[in-house]
């Protein structure tokens, strides 16, 4: 790899990579995987929800700020717990906004953001073919309209859900800078990558 660009490997301990996307993209999976193949620890931020969100959700309401704000800062400092104990962590957060990953930030200033981008007809075939506790399919389309895909100065990487589950977790232990025309994964990676160390 050259010496001028980022080392975005994750082959080596991490310290914060969290796995955004909408319901469905496959943050749980790709997580999952992820944290396997780097000997890291997985959490679902899903799990940090207070029951009064995780009600209003299951009834088909989406959540207000003032719900999901102080949940991101659980999510937050779970990863700055790990990080401060020297424990590699993926945590799967849909993340959705730019606002809400600069929540994160502000725990956990050098996280990655990987994130699981792909048409909603696909998502939508995944979300009608599943069963989760408190996501119905029927919020799907407004955390679609709350997308906001990340920005270039932004440290991450998008990954085309196209593709296999482990071709992507390839991807990102590989730190593949994809071509334009590349049919797998059309963006880049972005920040000083990965926070690696030896």
């Amino acid at each position: 790899m050259s010496t001028n660009e980022p080392d975005t490997r994750a082959d080596r301990l991490t310290q914060s990579i969290v796995v955004m996307g909408v319901s469905g993209s496959g943050k749980s999976t790709i997580g999952l995987l992820l944290a396997e193949r780097i000997k890291a620890d997985f959490f679902d931020g899903d799990d940090l929800h207070p029951q009064g969100n995780v009600l209003r959700m299951a009834a088909g309401y989406p959540l207000e700020d003032r719900e999901r704000i102080p949940w991101l800062h659980l999510v937050g400092e779970r990863l700055q717990s790990a990080q401060a104990s020297g424990t590699s962590l993926v945590m799967a957060c849909s993340a959705l906004k730019h606002s809400y990953r600069d929540i994160l930030r502000e725990h956990v200033p050098n996280a990655f953001f990987l994130f699981l981008d792909g048409p909603p007809e696909l998502v939508q075939e995944r979300v009608l073919r599943r069963n989760h506790e408190f996501m119905p399919a029927s919020l799907l389309a407004s955390q679609f309209r709350s997308l906001e895909p990340l920005k270039p100065e932004e440290n991450g990487m998008r990954i085309d859900i196209n593709m296999t589950p482990q071709a992507a977790i390839d991807i990102v232990l590989d730190g593949k800078r994809p071509s334009k025309n590349d049919a797998i994964t059309t963006g880049s990676v972005k920040g000083p990558g990965l926070d690696l160390q030896p």
